[in-house]
């Protein structure tokens, strides 16, 4: 992801269900957008050697979502993150590009595990995590008093 996917990032985080499951990033146009991408995606993946990734689709190459790799700092291990845009969401293409993102963990980075969360209330979100072969941990406390759900994969 680079700054010319800046309209479709700001349309995704300010997308009420992205709001709603993940946060509120506070990110209200362009600039911002482009921002958050060159601090949040390009210096992490610079860094880390991971970050989230655009997802397209393979018929018309339009951006529908993020997948990838996340390094919470409230997290001991990493976690793998994902956001769709509604209108492409149960359609299997978080599930395609979570498991690219997986083997990458597994194969490429050599990770031992990889773990997920995802808000209580989102059961759609859980169900992908159960089928992509992550298994529920536990509810653990979040930030600002919420709790989230905590699965990992171990390799």
């Amino acid at each position: 992801m680079d700054e010319s996917d800046a309209a479709f990032y700001l349309q995704l985080v300010n997308d009420p269900t992205f709001i709603d499951n993940i946060r509120d990033k506070g990110i209200r146009n362009l600039e911002d957008a482009k921002k958050a991408i060159q601090t949040g995606h390009q210096d992490v993946q610079a860094k880390m050697g991971f970050s989230l990734y655009l997802v397209e689709r393979k018929i018309d190459g339009n951006a529908i979502g993020l997948c990838g790799l996340v390094k919470r700092p409230e997290l001991e291990d990493i976690d793998i993150g994902y956001a769709y845009l509604p209108e492409f969401t149960g359609q299997a293409y978080a599930y395609e590009a979570g498991l690219a993102v997986i083997a990458y963990a597994k194969d490429h980075l050599k990770l031992t595990k990889l773990v997920a969360i995802t808000s209580p209330h989102n059961i759609a979100s859980e169900k992908l995590l159960l089928k992509m072969g992550l298994h529920f941990v536990q509810t653990i406390a979040w930030n600002e008093g919420k709790e989230v759900k905590f699965f990992q994969i171990q390799f």
